[in-house]
């Protein structure tokens, strides 16, 4: 296995040429099996089956409770804990754009959720929230600012995320290139996420310093993932030139593969413009719909749903178990 300097390197990728040991991640007082958490992905992509199977195999699930209601948030959490066992981490991802971002942070940590990753916008109350019930806070951010206030308002470690990432994106930066500058600016465990496909894009992040790795896609395309098989099987048969980058009505751009509704939106705008809004979230521009596009596809609807992705998505040839991603991942790695 190639171990070849780049970038910023921690010692451990050199004790042994054909051996990679890897970091230990550490948030708060919680410690996975393996460095590896993977992305909450919405709308309930991202459930308490994924989560918990995750978990169960020694990562961070997250489930993604943006757009859930408290009591449907709390049977996917109980769902999560079921499959991951005593010792496994599940957490909730959650968009501080959603109308009801603060209320659903605080059910899920009033009933003891491991930790809350956060990301499509930054709030102060989210830190006074996780010092009340004492959970940690995973700030996703994309600048070396963001990261700094995030550190000084008290969070437990910082999600980078940069430009190949899925869905909803805070910045034109790759993550390779935002990571070094961020591990340097704090002293907060800094995990990367945007554009793991394959083992090789995990160690990649991995060799730049980060304690772990956030995946989505890999693990959106899994059995237990909660998408409809139309949802995984367009991206399965998806090619590079089918990714877009569109203006999401939350207010970033966002990834995704296009499809029937995205060539509508381009083509005939006005006639996907939100008629009846339910106030989902914060701002939005009513272009159309994101909750509701998100839920078609999800559900199978492929023709008139938005389907986010990473931006090496065609690195994916199959649909595997979990079990079989945290495989491809860990082929050959020892923990340190």
């Amino acid at each position: 296995m190639n171990t070849k300097k780049e970038g910023i390197l921690p010692s451990f990728f050199f004790e042994k040429e054909q051996t990679l040991n890897l970091p230990v991640l550490k948030i708060a007082d919680l410690k996975p099996v393996y460095p590896i958490i993977q992305g909450g992905m919405a709308i309930r992509i991202s459930t308490g089956k994924l989560a918990g199977t995750v978990a169960k195999c020694g990562g961070i699930g997250l489930i993604a409770a943006s757009g859930m209601s408290s009591e449907e948030l709390l049977e996917e959490m109980d769902v999560a804990r079921k499959i991951a066992g005593p010792d496994g981490i599940v957490g909730i991802n959650i968009m501080v754009a959603a109308s009801n971002f603060e209320l659903i942070t605080e059910v899920a940590m009033e009933n003891k959720i491991d930790l809350v990753v956060a990301g499509a916008g930054f709030s102060r109350r989210l830190f006074s929230l996780g010092k009340k019930y004492n959970v940690p806070v995973v700030p996703i951010v994309s600048s070396k600012k963001a990261a700094i206030v995030s550190q000084k308002s008290g969070a437990a470690a910082i999600v980078v995320e940069g430009f190949e990432a899925g869905g909803h994106l805070g910045t034109e930066v790759s993550t390779l290139e935002l990571i070094p500058e961020i591990v340097k600016s704090v002293n907060i465990p800094v995990i990367g996420a945007g554009g793991v496909g394959d083992q090789e894009d995990f160690l990649k992040i991995l060799r730049y310093g980060v304690s772990g790795v956030q995946i989505a896609t890999m693990f959106a395309l899994t059995k237990e993932s909660n998408a409809h098989e139309n949802w995984k099987n367009h991206i399965l048969n998806a090619n590079e030139k089918d990714m877009v980058i569109i203006d999401s009505p939350v207010g970033f751009p966002g990834r995704s593969i296009n499809n029937k509704f995205l060539e509508k939106f381009k083509n005939n705008p006005i006639e996907l413009a939100t008629k009846k809004c339910i106030g989902c979230l914060k701002h939005c521009s009513k272009k159309f719909c994101l909750i509701q596009a998100l839920e078609n596809a999800r559900l199978g609807n492929i023709d008139e749903g938005l389907v986010f992705s990473g931006k090496y998505f065609y690195k994916i040839k199959k649909i595997l178990s979990v079990k079989e991603v945290f495989d491809i991942l860990l082929k050959d790695i020892e923990k340190l």
